[in-house]
């Protein structure tokens, strides 16, 4: 198994990490320690990534097992956010919606021999989805364990994650998701 694959494989272990101290009561600075990991196993992301493409490694594998533990670890992240009133349920919905719209897509163009790289778009969604995830657990350590509790300092905090970066998100979502079957029509259409 070549080091991109490993640090593939390395960002799906690290989930079940991940999501221990996002769950977890009890242990302090949990989400301190969510972030850490979280930022960690996204940065495996970009190095698994740019040493594929740099020294001729990508696979397969590769192909398959990337894509999906870069969902596997934002939708983990976003999920557990419900509960905990940091995402709306809506929001993560529009988001799953668009990653089986743009996988199905993906599996019609390799049935026909063709390869989708991602666009700006999806790379935009992706980049801010991490800083919304990061953001977020940062906002949740910063409220619950450094200061003192009120609702001030909530309502600050969380604004800007429950409400704008959870917003940019979404748009984003929809605008990557829609320019995605917009380029790619022609494989979705019946007519040969």
């Amino acid at each position: 198994m070549n080091l991109p694959n490993k640090l593939t494989v390395l960002r799906m272990a690290l989930i079940p990490v991940f999501l221990v101290f996002l769950l977890a009561d009890g242990i302090p600075h949990a989400y301190l320690f969510a972030a850490v990991v979280f930022a960690a196993a996204s940065f495996t992301d970009y190095l698994d990534g740019h040493i594929a493409r740099r020294d001729g490694l990508v696979t397969n594998f590769g192909k398959l097992m990337d894509p999906l533990a870069d969902k596997l670890l934002v939708f983990s992240a976003l999920i557990c956010f419900i509960p905990k009133g940091r995402a709306s349920a809506l929001a993560v919905f529009i988001i799953l919606a668009r990653e089986l719209l743009v996988t199905s897509v993906r599996l019609i163009a390799a049935e026909q021999g063709r390869v989708i790289a991602a666009d700006i778009w999806g790379k935009l969604k992706t980049v801010f989805q991490i800083i919304w995830v990061l953001y977020t657990l940062l906002a949740m350590w910063v409220t619950w364990s450094l200061l003192p509790p009120s609702p001030e300092s909530y309502s600050v905090w969380f604004f800007i994650g429950d409400v704008v970066l959870q917003a940019v998100v979404v748009l984003l979502t929809v605008l990557s998701g829609v320019n995605y079957v917009w380029k790619n029509r022609d494989l979705l259409s019946d007519v040969k």
